[in-house]
């Protein structure tokens, strides 16, 4: 049960994202860039960082919702699972091993990341770039996963439910990902930057809510559980 009036039946993130758009654009756009835009490190492999950070936060939606999208990229979930069980002893590469050994301790104390952790990912190939990445994005998941978990969001508790999610978001990013939910709730498609990906939209013939959209409210009059009860009363807008 959510501890505030989130919009009904719209799960984990999501929820908060609509409830509040102004702060969704930035954190959207923030793991745009780190999980979706070009980097040296694949999809996958960022995927998989933010994966086991979740899983170490024991974050249920997030954990379950990237592990989908990194299945995706790599092609094979049992590698996801390997990872998050033991990560030293998965079919991955010894920089990606090292890489989130640097996670890891992020996701506990960002403190704990010594030299000797860094110098060892920089042997194995790593840059700094990728380095910086790592940090920020396991950094940034421990804030989307208490995000998630400390507002109660819904959960679905099945991997089913969020398999087929993971993989649009694979295919298209988060921004495609976006209308699909947008759609799925009956609301406004998100605003994408050019080339931000795209993903098939069934809207047509739902009935959108006035200047509403689940990922940006650019107004400020309109919040979901106002336009919620508005609609089951079929009052104007």
């Amino acid at each position: 049960m959510p501890h505030i009036d989130l919009p009904a039946g719209v799960p984990g993130i999501s929820a908060g994202f609509a409830f509040r758009p102004e702060t969704a654009k930035p954190m959207r756009e923030l793991a745009h860039t780190l999980l979706h835009q070009p980097s040296t490190l694949s999809a996958g492999e960022r995927e998989l960082i933010a994966t086991y950070v979740s899983a170490r936060n024991d974050c249920h939606f997030c954990q379950s919702s990237h592990a989908a999208v990194a299945a995706c990229h790599l092609g094979d979930g049992s590698v996801v699972e390997k990872v998050k069980a033991d990560f030293r002893n998965a079919p991955v590469s010894d920089k990606l091993k090292a890489l989130l050994a640097i996670a890891g301790k992020v996701q506990k104390d960002g403190k704990l990341v010594t030299t000797a952790d860094v110098e060892a990912a920089r042997k194995l190939g790593a840059t700094d770039l990728e380095i910086h990445d790592t940090v920020l994005i396991a950094a940034a998941f421990c804030m989307y996963n208490r995000y998630v978990d400390g507002l109660g969001t819904w959960q679905p508790q099945s991997p089913e439910n969020v398999r087929p999610d993971g993989e649009t978001t694979g295919r298209a990013g988060l921004y495609g990902f976006s209308r699909v939910v947008a759609d799925r709730y009956e609301c406004a498609g998100s605003e994408a930057p050019p080339g931000a990906g795209s993903a098939p939209s069934p809207r047509d013939g739902l009935r959108t809510p006035p200047k509403l959209s689940l990922w940006a409210l650019r107004t400020g009059r309109y919040h979901w559980s106002s336009w919620a009860r508005r609609r089951q009363s079929n009052s104007p807008a």
